[in-house]
């Protein structure tokens, strides 16, 4: 059958205008955000803010009721041990009060006789700490142990010898308080100052009364501590911090230095406190307790810094951006890119850091995966990587 030369106007006609609305109609590929599968060091860390603290701080009191003789020292002014930091003029004493002073000069010898006994246990504890991270140092050389056991031993060693360095310094604060109220019961002629002595070598951190005044006995007069000796106290949320450990690595970042400093664990708070949040709800948090492996000069008491405790990391291992992941019906899936088209892979997922998970099965190394996947993106549906 032959056309006529309009019917074949009218087919070639129908034909383009088939072709047309095919193409005006035809979806557009979804335009989609993209990140690579890749191979790299990993990480999965917990973030906090923290503050600084002052490791062995004194707060020196008032050991009798007096008068206080104005206060010379200032702020950051170094002090060595047994120096005089304050004096009081006591007040005549009568009968009752000069029997309650002879108790409290008891209670004082009792508890310098304590902090004799604790300097005396934690001595002997250093002593078989240093022997134990003798025998691991040894045993690591030879490879007999894992590195991690080495590094507790030694983190162990270091930990009980600052207890030791504090139980010495609680002797020495026991002695001077002692020899305070045992002055104060000899001095029952009016007009001679107990001098109130450091009990460390360090700096006056605060000065909590300066002008003359009289003061009741155990008034707060002289913070003093050693600022070199400084721990980070970082507050988590109890549900994070029950899977810290002691000997966790720390990561200081954002206290106003131009680099990192690196720390470690030394202790997870045994008891949970409550902290209203800014959003005004009441969460239960635990304080960490981490130490700077070098000292930080700069660095002083009460400063704020932001700390990442590192809780697992591994070297080399393959992974996807977090904000690719999803849930599906049978785990977690993630849209891969393959000739234009988005296809979704179901994976088995690892470590998973704040910015990458570590993925053991699913993916390739070097293969595009989608971001922040749509709720319209699905299996099969032409995408246009976004630049």
């Amino acid at each position: 059958m032959v056309l006529s030369k309009t019917q074949r106007i009218a087919a070639v006609s129908v034909a383009v205008v088939a072709l047309i609305l095919f193409f005006v109609f035809r979806p557009s590929p979804l335009p989609v955000d993209s990140g690579v599968v890749r191979r790299g060091p990993l990480q999965v860390t917990l973030e906090g803010e923290g503050v600084t603290r002052v490791n062995d701080r004194f707060v020196i009191g008032a050991p009798v009721t007096g008068k206080l003789v104005r206060v010379k020292l200032e702020e950051g002014d170094s002090v060595r041990r047994g120096s005089v930091v304050a004096s009081l003029l006591p007040v005549q004493l009568d009968n009752r009060e000069y029997r309650e002073a002879s108790s409290r000069a008891g209670s004082a010898r009792a508890a310098l006789d304590e902090a004799i006994a604790r300097q005396r246990r934690a001595l002997l504890m250093i002593a078989q700490a240093e022997r134990r991270y003798e025998r691991y140092r040894n045993l690591y050389s030879e490879g007999a142990v894992s590195k991690e056991s080495y590094e507790l031993a030694e983190n162990e060693a270091k930990t009980l010898r600052k207890e030791g360095e504090a139980a010495r310094s609680g002797v020495e604060a026991a002695r001077y308080n002692f020899g305070a109220l045992e002055a104060l019961v000899d001095r029952q002629v009016a007009g001679k100052p107990v001098p109130v002595f450091s009990p460390i070598d360090g700096r006056v951190l605060r000065i909590h009364e300066e002008s003359e005044r009289v003061l009741s006995a155990g008034s707060p007069l002289v913070d003093i501590g050693d600022p070199s000796a400084i721990e980070i106290v970082i507050d988590l949320l109890s549900s994070d911090a029950i899977r810290v450990k002691p000997g966790n690595r720390v990561v200081i970042m954002d206290w106003g230095g131009d680099r990192e400093l690196q720390g470690v664990v030394k202790t997870v708070g045994p008891a949970a406190f409550t902290k209203t949040s800014a959003l005004g709800i009441e969460e239960k948090r635990v304080n960490i307790i981490a130490t700077l492996s070098r000292d930080e000069p700069l660095l002083g008491d009460n400063f704020r810094v932001q700390a990442s405790i590192v809780l697992r990391e591994e070297a080399d291992v393959l992974q996807v951006p977090v904000s690719s992941l999803f849930r599906g019906k049978d785990g977690w899936h993630l849209f891969i890119i393959e000739d234009g088209k988005a296809v979704d892979k179901s994976v088995k997922i690892g470590m998973r850091g704040i910015l990458q998970a570590q993925v053991l099965a699913g993916v390739r190394n070097g293969q595009r995966v989608v971001v922040h996947p749509t709720n319209e993106l699905k299996d099969g549906m032409s995408v246009t990587v976004q630049e």
